[in-house]
């Protein structure tokens, strides 16, 4: 058996590595928090509702608004509404209350960046999520 011996790619290493300091170092709770994600049916059926939220891509955009030129109702069209992404926007978004739901990814790296969220999101009483993939 040489499985021990092959050169295994960098995020193999990486990832058996930090799964070993994770065993044997006390985590911050903070940190900790990443570990408990969704389950994965319930993960599934979000990210198909978040398909249905995608933002528009230019030539949607391009589409939707030349037929609604074309319809020459000068109506106040609302814009669709699609996901929020971003760092300091949904931070934002967060402290003024407008976020509807908070979906974290659960392996960020540096973690740094979101380890506050979760603190900030239960603190403006927005739910929030943490999910894999």
């Amino acid at each position: 058996d040489l499985t021990r011996f092959v050169r295994w790619p960098k995020y193999v290493r990486l990832q058996r590595q930090r799964s070993i300091l994770n065993r044997r170092l006390k985590v911050p709770p903070a940190i900790n928090h990443f570990t408990f994600t969704l389950n994965k049916n319930a993960a599934t059926n979000l990210f198909k509702l978040l398909l249905k939220y995608r933002p528009e891509t230019r030539s949607e955009k391009r589409s939707r608004l030349r037929e609604q030129a074309a319809n020459e109702q000068q109506q106040a069209s609302t814009k669709p509404h699609f996901v929020k992404y971003g760092l300091n926007h949904i931070v934002s978004l967060v402290e003024s209350k407008e976020a509807k739901l908070v979906i974290i990814a659960h392996d960020v790296d540096p973690i740094e960046l979101v380890v506050f969220l979760p603190v900030l999101c239960r603190r403006m009483g927005v739910p929030y999520c943490i999910v894999k993939g």
